[in-house]
């Protein structure tokens, strides 16, 4: 039996934002809890609460509420796809679908860069998305950032919140 298609979630934004941070696709913990990074382990609100200054148990719409203050816009690649479990190994590409990118940069005409929660985002945003997008907006810095997932060990918390801390300066 196939898995169920997941799909993501609305993104977090508003027109004043200067950094979209992209993820690949919800997990099953933040699919239940229809919350961005729901998974308790992931290290994304601990290494925001640095940037916003938002506790990272902080009620959720607080912690939200920080990234906009502070100019960041939060979503996924993935509109929807098949993937037992959470891992980004897992997606399966048959029936994927992609986000609507163009008309969320035309929405969010200030966003200077994408930076992408890991190699399997950075990797579907390039393939998927970046070939379609009007040449100002394909143009935009993207950067590859350590997954925030536990999955992702080989590096420390510390070194993780270094590169997302050096990317998400505005």
């Amino acid at each position: 039996m196939r898995a169920a298609a997941a799909r993501s979630f609305a993104p977090v934004a508003d027109p004043q934002a200067r950094i979209l941070v992209l993820g690949s696709l919800p997990g099953v913990r933040s699919l239940q809890l229809q919350q961005y990074y729901g998974l308790p382990r992931n290290a994304f609100w601990r290494i925001v609460a640095t940037v916003t200054g938002v506790p990272a148990d902080a009620d959720y719409r607080a912690r939200l509420e920080g990234l906009l203050q502070r100019g960041i816009a939060l979503w996924d690649v993935i509109a929807s796809a098949r993937r037992p479990g959470s891992l980004d190994s897992a997606i399966e590409r048959d029936g994927l679908v992609v986000n609507d990118f163009a008309a969320f940069f035309a929405a969010h005409p200030r966003i200077e860069r994408v930076c992408c929660n890991g190699a399997t985002a950075a990797t579907l945003y390039q393939r998927w998305v970046v070939p379609t997008l009007p040449p100002a907006f394909a143009a935009l810095p993207l950067l590859r950032l350590p997954s925030t997932s536990p999955a992702h060990a080989a590096l420390s918390f510390e070194a993780k919140q270094a590169h997302w801390l050096a990317a998400l300066r505005v």
